[in-house]
């Protein structure tokens, strides 16, 4: 389902300014779980596409589920700097994603959460091998209901019976990611179920349905107060790398390689930072 953007998601951790334009203003924030440097709010010229000229169109960005929230926020703030521009959004599991585009489904710019799917467009012709640009890494975080019920306190109690945990399928990144740290752990998880996306997972343990799940630290920052986070220290075995590109059969090439440029320039990278993503 593709999604129109006309308003910015805000983080319910930190204080987030109503948009970028404005970030100008603010001096510093804290960044989030992985990541203990603190970067400076850019001026909104500095970003590529807010000095693009005669843009114009539609883009359809595809992307990772554990992007939406500053996704939805950037790509609104795509269009202020390029009012002529529209932005589309689309957001599933990377895996998911790449079927689609691989069916011919219309789209003009890709960002995954790995760089083995994004390997997979390229393989097959769909993206230049040498088009995609690194903006953003994530690693894993148990995320458990506000009270803890069931005593989460390592990645070896999640695979307790008594304990319903919801993880990643494989192919997605996030599952890959969870097969990893299993491994560098020694421990084997017996889930409840596995999900096509992160959000899916977060979704089961903030409705009650599961006693843990392995998200990204990211989406345990996004979702606020809805759940703890409990980190882990076999995370660092498994940091993904995001991957962004435009697809070759854009009909909008300028705007989407402006939108990638927007991404992996100042202001895309502040955001990103902001949300608690770790440098490329």
């Amino acid at each position: 389902m593709t999604i129109r953007i006309r308003t910015t998601d805000r983080s319910r951790i930190r204080p987030r300014t109503a948009g970028v334009l404005a970030l100008a203003a603010v001096a510093a924030v804290a960044l989030a779980a992985c990541s203990s440097a603190t970067a400076e709010a850019p001026a909104a010229t500095s970003s590529p596409a807010a000095a693009a000229s005669a843009l114009d169109g539609s883009i359809t960005v595809f992307a990772a589920a554990s992007l939406k929230a500053t996704f939805t926020e950037l790509a609104a703030e795509f269009e202020k700097a390029n009012p002529d521009v529209t932005v589309a959004l689309n957001f599933a599991g990377s895996s998911d994603l790449v079927t689609q585009i691989a069916e011919g489904a219309p789209v003009d710019v890709f960002a995954s959460a790995d760089e083995k799917n994004m390997a997979k467009l390229t393989d097959d012709g769909l993206v230049d091998a040498g088009a995609p640009v690194d903006f953003a890494t994530n690693v894993l975080q148990i995320a458990v209901p506000p009270t803890n019920p069931a005593g989460i306190a390592t990645l070896a109690d999640l695979a307790k019976p008594e304990v319903k945990t919801v993880v990643c399928a494989p192919q997605v990144p996030c599952g890959s990611a969870t097969v990893t740290v299993e491994q560098a752990a020694g421990v084997t998880l017996e889930p409840v179920s596995e999900e096509s996306s992160v959000t899916d997972v977060l979704g089961k343990v903030t409705s009650g349905e599961a006693d843990a799940g392995l998200v990204y630290v990211t989406d345990v920052i996004a979702a606020g107060d809805a759940v703890l986070g409990i980190p882990f220290p076999e995370s660092s075995e498994a940091v993904n790398t995001y991957p962004i590109a435009t697809v070759k059969a854009s009909k909008a090439a300028d705007a989407a390689q402006a939108f990638v440029d927007y991404v992996s320039g100042d202001i895309g990278q502040y955001v990103l930072e902001s949300a608690g993503f770790g440098k490329p």
